[in-house]
């Protein structure tokens, strides 16, 4: 039996065509690129940083495996922020080269284009598990309280919240993710699994800002998940934790010459609402 078409689809020329010359010429020339920003995050953290439209930034496994869980909001509205799963119905549900992480409505535009990915020839393993996952979202206190009965701080909801506090989100404002460098998928139940992370160390995945962003990572607190964080196998894992690199760049001119940010969705109606009758 064949696969079925995708459902969400558009014709030739239309918004979901990607000029990848413009972004394999950005993944092509960092030489052409300064690096302004360079950060790390130890195992078990959080951490917010802006990256201006038109600059890059690249998430680094710099020791190896490690998963990180990414939030992208737009920096001067954060109501707009990343959408997993109208990305999963434009996109795919793990991402790569070429993919766009999609806003909310009512903008509905791209924040971030991936230029670059270290794992692109991963593919599709064994097991039908996909690197960097959009099928998921982070691990939680409330959920392990509820799985285990036991409270821990340093799960990747807590990590966004403690690095998006100075910015002046909150709790609220921390979505669901893109797990980078996160092997997942869904098996012969139709549940949902994970699988230890394939990164080596200097595996990196690289995105071009769209948008004036805020971004925010974890590095999760079940490292590279190799070991189960819940069920009768289950045990600390920081022994597999690892950190995460990050790295701002800024191209020069020549190389953004053409591109200008996304509008948002041109939709001008008012979702069937009417004024009043006038007399």
């Amino acid at each position: 039996m064949g696969s079925p078409e995708a459902a969400y689809r558009v014709g030739e020329g239309g918004v979901l065509d990607v000029d990848t010359a413009f972004y394999d010429r950005l993944a092509a020339r960092s030489d052409d690129q300064e690096v302004v920003e360079h950060l790390v995050l130890p195992i078990r953290s959080g951490l917010a940083w802006e990256v201006p439209a038109g600059h890059l930034f690249r998430i680094i496994a710099p020791e190896g495996p490690q998963v990180g869980d990414l939030n992208l909001w737009n920096r001067h509205d954060p109501r707009e922020r990343l959408w997993a799963s109208r990305t999963r119905q434009l996109q795919s549900a793990h991402v790569s080269r070429h993919d766009r992480l999609w806003s909310t409505l009512p903008r509905l535009r791209p924040l971030a284009t991936i230029t670059a990915d270290s794992l692109e020839d991963y593919g599709t393993d064994a097991d039908g598990g996909r690197v960097h996952d959009l099928l998921g979202t982070r691990c939680d206190p409330y959920v392990n309280r509820i799985l285990t009965g036991e409270d821990f701080d340093l799960h990747c909801h807590s990590n966004l919240t403690r690095a998006v506090l100075p910015y002046g989100l909150t709790e609220f404002d921390v979505h669901d993710v893109l797990n980078v460098f996160q092997c997942t998928g869904l098996n012969d139940e139709d549940r949902y699994f994970m699988k230890a992370s394939p990164a080596r160390p200097g595996d990196f995945l690289e995105f071009f800002a769209e948008q004036d962003l805020l971004c925010a990572l974890s590095t999760c607190p079940g490292g590279d998940l190799s070991v189960p964080l819940w069920g009768p196998d289950a045990r600390d894992p920081i022994d597999v934790c690892r950190p995460l690199a990050v790295e701002i760049r800024r191209p020069s001119p020549d190389l953004l010459r053409g591109w200008s940010p996304p509008e948002p969705a041109a939709y001008k109606g008012a979702h069937g609402l009417r004024g009043p009758v006038q007399g």
